[in-house]
């Protein structure tokens, strides 16, 4: 059996897992080279009144087999499950001896549903047969519905008395409806968030009133087979199996399967190895590139880390590669163009990389994504970073963190470098070990992170005191390590405060009450602790009375600490909430600040402090500030509030200059960033201002262009912010739309980096990054890399007067505050 792809497991929507109690459940898990194997859920039906059956059935288990051209192959396969009623949940997996290459086109899998709670014996509920392979020879994939028979043990003969396939004529709307959703879950049918939720809605009230007048129908099975990236057909040895349907005069599509579609054609091959040959080489040194052949090679230098480079385009960079090695942004394209699955050509690579000219910190970062495998080449981006000084390492030490999962060794060198890094900077020493420890939650590289973990803390348990007063490696470690103490006493506080019935203010008495009371060793520490937000701020203790909590269903923490500079730091702690994602945006934003500053262009963003210490807590800085949608309740306009801390009657608008031009340069600032990273859910809730005018975002729930709310605008740029600078029609407005533009192609200059960074987290448990394939496209696309800048900039304008005479946005705001009200 040809497969054109290996298999990545596939997952049951949560909408459509739940949308019928009469399904018995199974999760099948497989690879084309691996055992079969499949997952048993959960039943949660109602058994049929039947003989023996009409008690409440407490033991059940499911039996398999496999046979292949009607014959059992293997021995059975089964799992037993205890439960006092339903829904049978036996989540448990079931590994067969057959691998998917031993399969014929009438393999058929047979279940067989048992009740064996009498204690005499066991007797059969059900059966149903499925056949892995359709009327096309084509594997079958996502959720199968079957008919289980009742009393009937599956029979696994061809043909079988008991085919789990509903026939075609006593299918109805829930059958069509149930082939829809598998189609959505394997990707056939376009994800839109809000109008999924709508028709999954409709799919439950549908399959209700059809559970309602079939009463007595049959039992039902539903087994979920993995989806590959592309259809993997059946064809034996030799000639193609399927012989194709003969070829009509009628407008039927017909469908041909070629056995060698995918192969590599010899002839081409041959050619290529000569063609890269070790005795090419002395002929290629001196080879120099036409004017036609230098253009194409400057496109495909030009082009973006996320676009694949093809095959001539790849022999024509292998071609010329002596007389690329002076252009550093080539290294890269050429390290694509290579076969290192060929040792000598390898070998050939990795000497021309030597020698080549050195490349920037951007590029070395591509060099350590997942589609680089040679140690050699992600040593030498190793190389390359060594070069960045502790600022620049901090803003990609979050990516870093990511590409040790892409590694070939637990202590590789990319491994050793951050460690190392970390011995001489204690900032980047409490980050990376944060960093790590939410990254052992992944079971899949829990390995390769526990080895991280102990290297920093091996390495740092060695350091000596040093002759400036710094402390010595088992002080400064356990530093690091009471921070994770105090977290979990945080957790604690929080779980009593939850427990409080009433209202907010009977939560903030309690607070503070468990700080003061049971909790008093966190006002006063026995020693400081470092900030996990800010590793040098060293914390004394909490405040009691200047901490309190917010209105919400999580009812995160606000703390005041106590420092020993004799200052106050207000950190916010979230239980229940995975800020790996807001963790990520404002890393972004921080590196965009940092981008545009070098260019002299400063935006007064706030890039405040988030930090994961968990997949579902953490902290986050509190910046004083009142929200817009608070704002214009109290003080009616924005123009009003920036008056109360900013009157000057000869400014604009009655506030100072200065204030109105950090008002307009933030604004600019997050519309442009916004747009670039596709945050959704932006209302006035989320939207801040700070007393000096800065303007900023917060909550990133939604990026990379999904959003509950449908017909997002572009940006969020509503008309209250467009009226504080005048109105469209202002001198101030222009000057806004002059900056937007001008920061957006400081940032489109610098794409590759930003998108060599979101490549790194494609394959993190962060949800918009890992449930998206196609997240660094989306990103790629907003950068608009085919026009240059001057187009560039009539586009972003564009954009602006679509955002702010959008209208559907206003009204689905409008909506927003009264529901807010309601509440």
């Amino acid at each position: 059996m040809a497969a054109a792809a290996t298999a990545g497991v596939s997952r049951t929507s949560a909408a459509a897992a739940n949308n019928n109690n009469s399904e018995f459940r199974f999760f099948l898990s497989c690879d084309i080279s691996l055992p079969l194997a499949f997952r048993v859920l959960q039943a949660p039906i109602p058994l049929p009144a039947q003989d023996g059956l009409d008690k409440k059935v407490s033991e059940l288990f499911v039996e398999c087999r496999l046979y292949i051209d009607g014959v059992q192959f293997g021995l059975p396969v089964n799992t037993r499950l205890e439960s006092s009623g339903p829904p049978y949940c036996w989540n448990e997996l079931i590994t067969l001896c057959t691998k998917y290459r031993d399969l014929t086109s009438l393999a058929q899998l047979a279940f067989t549903v048992w009740d064996v709670s009498s204690g005499e014996g066991r007797s059969v509920v059900g059966g149903a047969t499925i056949f892995l392979f359709n009327s096309k020879k084509q594997l079958k994939t996502g959720r199968q519905k079957l008919r289980l028979w009742p009393q009937k043990e599956a029979d696994g003969r061809v043909p079988t008395t008991t085919p789990g396939k509903v026939p075609r004529n006593e299918r109805g709307e829930v059958e069509r409806l149930e082939r829809l959703v598998n189609k959505y879950e394997r990707g056939q049918i376009q994800h839109v968030d809000w109008l999924d939720r709508l028709a999954f809605s409709a799919v439950d009230r549908v399959k209700e009133k059809e559970c309602e007048k079939l009463e007595n129908s049959f039992p039902s099975l539903v087994v979920e087979f993995c989806s590959f990236e592309h259809r993997v057909v059946f064809q034996e040895s030799g000639a193609n199996f399927y012989a194709p349907a003969p070829v009509s005069l009628s407008n039927e599509l017909v469908t041909v399967w070629d056995p060698e579609l995918g192969r590599t054609n010899p002839s081409e091959h041959k050619q290529l190895k000569l063609a890269r040959s070790l005795t090419r080489g002395i002929i290629d040194k001196d080879l120099k590139p036409s004017s036609n052949e230098r253009k194409f090679l400057q496109r495909i230098i030009k082009y973006p880390p996320t676009r694949a480079i093809q095959a001539d385009e790849r022999q024509l960079l292998w071609k010329f590669r002596f007389s690329l090695m002076t252009e550093k942004k080539a290294l890269t394209k050429f390290a694509r163009s290579v076969d290192w699955s060929d040792i000598q050509e390898a070998k050939q690579a990795v000497e021309l990389i030597g020698k080549w000219e050195t490349i920037d910190v951007a590029d070395a970062l591509e060099l350590l994504s997942p589609d680089f495998k040679s140690e050699e080449v992600r040593a030498y981006a190793v190389s390359v970073l060594e070069r960045a000084d502790d600022e620049e390492l901090q803003c990609y030490l979050l990516q870093l963190v990511q590409a040790l999962r892409y590694e070939r060794s637990d202590k590789s060198r990319l491994a050793h470098f951050l460690v190392n890094r970390a011995l001489s900077n204690i900032e980047i020493a409490s980050f990376l070990r944060w960093y790590v420890v939410v990254e052992l939650h992944d079971h899949a590289h829990a390995r390769r992170y526990y080895s991280t973990y102990d290297m920093l803390e091996d390495e740092m348990m060695k350091m000596v005191a040093r002759e400036d007063g710094d402390e010595d490696g088992f002080r400064l470690w356990q530093s690091l390590s009471r921070q994770t103490e105090l977290t979990a006493q945080l957790c604690s506080v929080m779980k009593d405060v939850k427990n409080v019935r009433g209202s907010a203010q009977k939560k903030v008495e309690k607070l503070r009450q468990l700080l003061s009371g049971v909790f008093s060793e966190l006002t006063n520490f026995d020693e400081p602790i470092r900030s996990p937000l800010a590793p040098k701020i060293l914390l004394t203790g909490v405040v009691p009375q200047e901490s309190s909590i917010f209105k919400s269903a999580l009812t995160p923490l606000r703390l005041t600490f106590k420092t020993t500079s004799g200052g106050a730091s207000k950190i916010i702690y979230k239980k229940g909430d995975d800020l790996r994602q807001d963790q990520l945006v404002i890393q972004m934003v921080s590196l965009m600040d940092r981008l545009l500053k070098l260019e002299n262009m400063d935006l007064h963003l706030t890039p405040y402090r988030v930090l994961a210490t968990g997949q579902d807590e953490g902290m986050v800085e509190f910046i004083p500030s009142s929200s817009l949608a608070q704002i214009l309740s109290d003080h009616r306009s924005i123009t009003s509030y920036l008056q109360k801390f900013h009157p000057d009657e000869d400014g604009p608008f009655g506030i100072t200059a200065q204030c109105l031009e950090t008002f307009i340069k933030s604004c600019a600032g997050y519309s442009v960033i916004t747009y670039i990273m596709g945050v959704g859910d932006r209302h006035l809730d989320n939207l801040l201002l700070r007393d000096d005018g800065c303007l900023f975002h917060v909550d990133f729930a939604f990026i990379l262009g999904r959003d509950p709310k449908p017909f997002p605008p572009p940006m969020k740029l509503c008309k209250e912010m467009v009226v504080a600078m005048g109105g469209t029609e202002s001198q101030y407005y222009t000057r806004f739309k002059s900056y937007c533009c001008e920061a957006y192609n400081i940032l489109r200059n610098n794409s590759s980096l930003i998108l060599n960074l979101f490549k790194l987290m494609e394959r993190s448990n962060i949800p918009d990054i890992s449930s998206d394939e196609n997240g660094s496209l989306k990103l790629q696309e907003k950068f608009r890399l085919d026009l240059d800048d001057e187009e560039a900039i009539h586009f972003f304008q564009a954009l602006i007067n679509e955002s702010v005479s959008a209208l559907f946005p206003q009204m689905v705001e409008t909506i927003h505050r009264w529901a807010q009200y309601w509440r």
